[in-house]
């Protein structure tokens, strides 16, 4: 080809490449105000209609994005606003959009039900939402409280940031039948086997919305979902933009009823920037601090009954306080005192005292033992990459930090407790990819009754305080001429004279010593050891999902799936039997959907089927049925059957505790059969704190399961009266409990996990309102009761339910000049209830509160502020014995850039 001819044609290439260039880059900007404030909206959805090409607006509501020719039509939407259509012929002008605001009642989309998108109005099972929208405008001081609202959930608060949720029965201080997940990760602590809530993760201002999934849902999200799961998920970068923070101030023990009147403080920071059309990022903070609420029952605690008994430290010498710690271990004085019986004058007072004289050491309240400021740290980002327009790349990482309470078989203080997650995923429009790991360190957290107890035990033996106590409680009766009742209470003045006072340097210094020493480590000064527990446990985890529709569009919607996760137990020995090395616990799942519309789509029915297996375990298949009836326009009939079951926790596996109370936790995988010849050395069963001549076979563990069908209603009433109604009935089979046996050969006591045989039932129902008014004004109510039945005599299966409760909410998200003030009002009462758990049982009265919250948006739509407070009316309330006493707390708040 001569030279010229190839110039002409390199020349030609050229130009057109440049003209495809020029082509390309027609740049389309514009902004997106409301209608009825005038005010720009951020985060609003922009795409080009027929195409995948589109932004979302910055948080000064303005957007632009490039086309490749023109005239194009632009999608402008965005929840809460009518959808609009605009047709753009020249990119010389801005594009200036006003939405007009429209009832978003039904028309959330929710993921969690099918795992693909759904209009919540047509979910096949029943689903709650909370939008971002939702969380500002909630009277709450976190936004972990928002779910309470919900017609049938339950959350059980063990302190301040240490909140559990559940729905439809067996409410507990860290659930392990409900699930939590955090932006696709599993938010439990993998070595203390449950979800640790708002403690890590998300921070208030980078909550996108939260869906929570009632009753049964392993078919989709696994072992653990048999009473509900809760999925949180985070703002993407890409769609929210900008700087935003939120300082909320706030004050508590407001009438000095437990403590002095305190501060409560929440600091949120997100910063979230686009850099290019392809590349984001964001940093996010939060920081609590607070005095935390405090349990105070001091009510006696009667071993044998495991419930409350009259008596007081006064009246009972064997008295032991609910949050009473060091007193749980009574010695009969009975014994010893018939050695006396040779003294001269002594034999007389002898023959009249009781055949059984307990005596318990003298303890310490929880209010002098922990520390009652709560910190707590969250820190978190993700870099988000678009590899190309449907598929996104996102490396994230979320971290906290700090001291909480839990309540488990007993009270313990998580000290500097440390938490991590670590995510990549790649998601695209029809399949995923993650991979993700959980780090946990238990950093300087105890137990307060071992700590207690061996506190006593550093400070003056019990061979020593006991005789000395025996001594004054003889004189007293023999020489001082006391009744019974005042020689026991001069005999413990005696035994603890010079007792260390509770904040005093001699206390803080062997106090502190004991709780630093490990559980089960003895050392000089600490023969017994400590109360402080070792905990690096770690969790790696995998899983992808596909959607095959496209591939079998005609016949169904398909959608498949598989996971795998591993846990590796390491607490050096003071909560796990890994004195010698960690333990590696691993589990794989996998699951198939297959949904298909019916009778020209009056019906869309799902079936759903998942297979896991645990390397401890045989393998679990647990099906789910769904069928979806389009009754009319936004009214639809949901019918369900649906399975769930748990694997026993690594702690019910594992574990090897002792737990202060004088016997061992101890799991149930055959190595501890062997390593304690529970089966060749007999054990017997205890019961009311008796050791009975029964006999108990220990054997192998096997999953708890559930089967679960309910009938729902959910429709939209002149796109102003939502409806939501639901019944339930389910059969729990296997259940995970423990009991006391006694070893003779070894005269040592053991908790050891075992399953039921008997079958129980459970049912329930319940039904929301929400009605729009005029003027933004929003009127809701919910009800709902769920009773268990068919428990056998003795059993005790932890309902922990109230029968019937219900909320009442009053809103309104714009009112006045500009539609500036908004208001939320929100009454909750629950019916009393039986409490059952390993640390204490009994009834729980029952519950009214209210909340409150007003705020106000500057013109400028960037500054917002609120006044509100959780149960303004300070009505304490204790949600289970033993755990804290809730009062009100006050807040005011600015937040800047929020939406």
């Amino acid at each position: 080809m001569p030279k010229k001819l190839r110039a002409l044609l390199l020349l030609l290439v050229s130009c057109v490449y440049s003209f495809s260039l020029f082509a390309q880059s027609i740049s389309i900007k514009g902004s997106v105000k409301s209608a009825a404030s005038g005010e720009t909206i951020p985060a609003v959805s922009v795409t080009v209609k027929g195409t995948s090409t589109g932004v979302y607006t910055s948080d000064k509501g303005e957007f632009s994005l490039t086309v490749p020719s023109l005239p194009v039509t632009l999608v402008v939407s965005s929840i809460g606003f009518e959808t609009k259509e605009v047709t753009v012929t020249s990119a010389s002008a801005s594009v200036d959009v006003t939405l007009a605001t429209a009832s978003s009642l039904g028309q959330e989309i929710v993921v969690s039900a099918t795992r693909v998108a759904t209009r919540i109005l047509e979910s096949p099972v029943s689903i709650e939402r909370v939008s971002a929208t939702t969380i500002q405008n909630a009277p709450v001081a976190s936004y972990y409280d928002v779910i309470t609202n919900f017609k049938g959930v339950d959350v059980l608060a063990s302190s301040l940031t240490f909140k559990t949720p559940t729905t439809r029965g067996f409410l507990g201080s860290g659930n392990v039948r409900f699930n939590q997940i955090v932006d696709g990760m599993d938010n439990q602590a993998p070595g203390l086997n449950f979800s640790v809530g708002g403690i890590i993760g998300l921070s208030e201002l980078d909550v996108d919305n939260m869906e929570l999934l009632p009753g049964a849902s392993s078919a989709l999200y696994g072992p653990g979902g048999m009473n509900g799961t809760l999925l949180i998920n985070s703002k993407n970068p890409f769609k929210y933009q900008g700087l935003s923070f939120q300082v909320k101030q706030g004050i508590m023990h407001t009438d000095n009823r437990f403590r002095d009147l305190s501060g409560y403080t929440n600091w949120t920071l997100r910063w979230a920037q686009k850099v290019t059309d392809r590349f984001a990022f964001k940093i996010t903070s939060e920081i609590i601090q607070a005095k935390d609420w405090v349990a105070a029952d001091y009510r006696n605690y009667d071993k044998a009954t495991g419930l409350p008994k009259g008596g007081d430290r006064v009246t009972d010498a064997a008295y032991n306080g609910i949050n009473v710690y060091g007193d749980e271990i009574a010695r009969d004085i009975r014994p010893i005192i018939n050695n006396f019986a040779a003294i001269p004058g002594y034999a007389a007072i002898i023959a009249t005292l009781p055949a059984t004289m307990p005596v318990s050491r003298t303890g310490y309240t929880e209010k002098e033992l922990i520390d009652p400021n709560t910190v707590n740290f969250k820190l978190g980002g993700s870099l988000n990459y678009k590899i190309n327009s449907n598929t996104e790349a996102i490396l994230s990482g979320y971290w906290g930090t700090g001291n909480t309470v839990y309540t488990g078989s007993d009270r313990y203080s998580l000290q500097d407790l440390k938490m991590g997650q670590a995510k990549f995923e790649i998601n695209s429009k029809n399949w995923l990819v993650r991979a993700y790991t959980t780090q946990e360190n238990s950093g300087n957290s105890y137990n307060l009754t071992a700590t207690t107890s061996y506190f006593n035990e550093l400070w003056k033996p019990t061979q020593v305080w006991l005789p000395e106590y025996i001594a004054a409680y003889m004189n007293g009766r023999v020489s001082g001429g006391l009744n019974d009742q005042q020689a026991h209470i001069a005999a413990r003045a005696f035994a603890d004279r010079n007792r260390p006072a509770a904040g005093s340097a001699q206390f803080n210094q062997q106090f502190n010593f004991i709780k630093g020493v490990p559980i089960g480590k003895p050392t000089a000064g600490a023969p017994l050891g400590g109360g402080r527990f070792l905990d690096k446990t770690d969790l790696y985890a995998a899983e992808g999902q596909y959607n095959l529709s496209d591939v079998t569009k005609g016949f169904a919607d398909v959608l498949v799936g598989a996971n795998y996760k591993r846990y590796v137990l390491n607490s050096q020995g003071t909560l796990f039997a890994d004195s010698t090395g960690p333990i590696g616990i691993n589990e794989f799942g996998a699951f198939l959907q297959i949904a298909k519309e019916l009778f020209k789509e009056k019906v869309r029915l799902t079936v759903s089927g998942r297979y896991d297996k645990n390397q401890n375990f045989a393998g679990r298949f647990t099906p789910r049925a769904t069928a979806l009836i389009r009754l009319s326009p936004n009214n639809n009939l949901r019918l369900s059957y649906q399975t769930a079951y748990r694997f026993p926790s690594t702690q019910m596996q594992w574990i090897n505790l002792f737990v202060g109370n004088d016997y061992q936790l101890i799991g149930g995988v055959p190595a501890f059969r062997s390593f304690y010849n529970l089966n060749g050395s007999p054990v017997y069963a205890i019961q009311n704190d008796v050791v009975t001549t029964n006999k108990v076979t220990v054997v192998d563990l096997k999953p708890e399961s559930v089967t679960s069908f309910e009938a729902g209603y959910k429709g939209l009433i002149a796109n102003k009266l939502l409806i939501d109604v639901y019944g339930y009935y389910g059969q729990y089979q296997d259940f995970l409990t423990r009991r006391l046996v006694f070893q003779t050969a070894t005269n040592r006591k053991f908790s050891i996990p075992y399953n039921t045989e008997n079958k129980v039932k459970s049912f329930g129902y319940g039904i929301s309102l929400d009605y729009r008014l005029p003027a933004n004004f929003l009127v809701g109510v919910n009800f709902a009761s769920d009773e268990l039945t068919d428990v056998p005599a003795g059993f005790q299966a932890g309902f922990n339910t109230p029968k019937y409760k219900t909320n009442v909410k009053v809103s309104n998200t714009g009112f006045g000049a500009r539609k500036a003030y908004a208001f939320s009002i929100v009454y909750k009462w629950m019916s009393s209830y039986r409490f059952e758990s390993d640390f204490i049982n009994g009834e729980v009265p029952q519950i009214n509160t209210l909340d409150a919250q007003v705020s106000y948006k500057l013109p400028s739509n960037k500054y917002i502020f609120k006044l509100g407070g959780s149960n303004i009316l300070n009505q304490y309330y204790v949600q289970a014995p033993g755990n804290p006493a809730i009062g009100a707390l006050y807040y005011v708040s600015i937040g800047y850039n929020i939406y």
